[in-house]
């Protein structure tokens, strides 16, 4: 995104900010009584990791912890507090939520910062759709705290008030794209990535010829379903196809699906929620086919954290939630950009 050539800290610079970051000091304090109201406990865990998290596409930070001996070891600033949280969860925590630092190289735009804040919570023993309620009150506690009665994003305004629009990923593509993804998904692990192109192309879509299922799905998605979702009401988007089920178990009465959410506001994405996994040789399974893909993509991979695994084998089934709370912000004061409501956003060289 264009640098603005005034400083973050120039009077001038903060006092067009300022306005907004009163009210994001009004949204953290809301949520934080949001959450205590109903039980949670406040948690901290380390950004210091041995895995900074395994989705194939995110790039972290590493760094180099010294001993006082002169030892040293590899270890990476975390991209999501996850695999710490899960951890208290196995110790017997119950309700834990956490609004985290958390760092993803590689990452600048309107909508994405190389540092931002993560409000991540778990609820243990209660299922994913008990998140969805969340999300709404939480969303109405952000938006009330900062006076706002409208969510806006790029011209589209979305009105908390009503109850959040529930839509599955087939509704989602017959309905803004006139495809069913899952008419070319055969069978487990079988894609049928030549008809679904065939079938993008069809709608105007554009598809390269060496693109993947996947590849042909986000393509579809970011042209046609994203831009639609979460006006003029909120929409939480579920049941995505069990390949892309990440950290998530699968339903129970719909195998070939996963216990997955994601919140969309005017547009925007907002919250990535699941089921969470607990089979841990499953979760193995799953972080070494990522970490293959990573390879082959990038031709890099991260560390399995093993006491992580350890530890979700003594986990109790729970339902947790990642959300951007600076997008969450910028949605309840109309900024455009991500680094209108930080603070101070992370420094460039000759910045």
């Amino acid at each position: 995104m264009p640098r603005s050539p005034i400083p973050a800290w120039h009077a001038e610079a903060y006092a067009r900010r300022r306005p907004h970051l009163l009210k994001r000091a009004r949204i953290v304090a809301a949520i934080r009584a949001w959450f205590l109201d109903r039980g949670f406990v406040e948690v901290e865990t380390p950004a210091l990791q041995v895995s900074p998290g395994l989705e194939p596409h995110l790039k972290a930070f590493p760094t180099t912890l010294e001993a006082p001996g002169g030892a040293t070891s590899r270890l990476y600033l975390h991209t999501s507090p996850e695999f710490a949280m899960k951890k208290l969860l196995a110790a017997g925590e119950k309700r834990i939520f956490q609004m985290a630092r958390v760092f993803r190289n590689g990452e600048r735009s309107a909508t994405h910062h190389p540092e931002f804040t993560m409000l991540e919570w778990y609820r243990a023993g209660e299922g994913y759709e008990r998140l969805m309620e969340d999300c709404e009150g939480l969303v109405r506690a952000a938006a009330g705290a900062a006076g706002s009665s409208s969510l806006l994003w790029r011209g589209r305004a979305a009105g908390p008030a009503a109850p959040f629009e529930r839509l599955t990923v087939a509704e989602a593509f017959r309905r803004h794209a006139g495809i069913d993804p899952f008419a070319f998904l055969p069978a487990p692990g079988r894609f049928d990535a030549e008809g679904f192109a065939k079938a993008a192309r069809g709608i105007g879509v554009t598809v390269a010829a060496d693109d993947g299922w996947d590849d042909v799905f986000f393509k579809v998605f970011l042209d046609r379903i994203e831009p639609k979702l979460g006006h003029p009401r909120p929409t939480l988007l579920a049941d995505y196809p069990i390949h892309m089920a990440a950290l998530s178990r699968p339903k129970a009465d719909a195998p070939h699906l996963a216990e997955r959410f994601e919140l969309y506001i005017a547009g925007l994405e907002l919250a990535n929620a699941f089921g969470e996994l607990t089979d841990a040789s499953e979760q193995r399974r799953r972080f070494e086919a990522d970490m293959k893909l990573k390879q082959r993509l990038y031709g890099t991979r991260y560390p399995i954290d093993e006491d992580f695994l350890s530890a979700l084998a003594a986990m109790p089934e729970a339902s947790g939630i990642a959300l951007g709370l600076d997008r969450l912000v910028m949605l309840a004061t109309g900024a455009e950009t991500i680094e209108e409501v930080l603070w101070l956003p992370v420094a460039e060289e000759g910045t």
